[in-house]
């Protein structure tokens, strides 16, 4: 396999990382969260949002191919999705290391992240990257008009300014 390569998300990218992030988080979340917000996470509303979030996004890009990506908003590392295919490869090890420099960057001494009560693979993947459970978070979401509360565990991990160049190209 190529090594995978970190570069700020584009909007060329968009369509990719909106087909990613729906796949994985059906995968993740389908019968952990409730329906309605389910139902209310299509394909079509993945690629209406993608496209608001493309400055906080690093993709993984693998021979030219967009395998997973990450979201990062101030401390909080949002989202982070890699495709099947690219599961097992190291590619999500390495997007969480960048979010958790991008949150050191930003000024923060902690990353926090929401992660789904049920879902367990994710769960097990943060604690091997050194994340801890800090406890429950009633995460709240809108989607299609609606407000839900996913049942979610906060994970939290100490984060610190590292001296030198940063993985992300530019």
């Amino acid at each position: 396999m190529t090594d995978p390569v970190l570069r700020p998300g584009t909007p060329a990218d968009a369509a990719r990382v909106a087909d990613l992030w729906h796949a994985g988080w059906h995968d993740g979340h389908a019968g952990h969260v409730p329906d309605g917000l389910t139902a209310a996470r299509t394909l079509a509303a993945f690629h209406e949002r993608t496209p608001l979030r493309v400055d906080d996004t690093t993709v993984a890009d693998v021979a030219g191919e967009v395998a997973g990506f990450v979201m990062v908003v101030g401390d909080e590392v949002e989202q982070v999705f890699v495709g099947a295919e690219h599961r097992g490869s190291g590619v999500a090890g390495l997007l969480l290391a960048e979010a958790e420099r991008q949150v050191a960057d930003a000024g923060y001494d902690e990353a926090w992240l929401a992660v789904v009560v049920g879902n367990a693979r994710a769960r097990r993947f943060y604690e091997r990257q050194g994340w801890r459970d800090g406890g429950p978070l009633p995460y709240e979401v809108s989607a299609g008009g609606a407000s839900y509360v996913s049942p979610c565990r906060r994970y939290v991990k100490p984060v610190r300014r590292r001296v030198g160049r940063s993985s992300r190209q530019t």
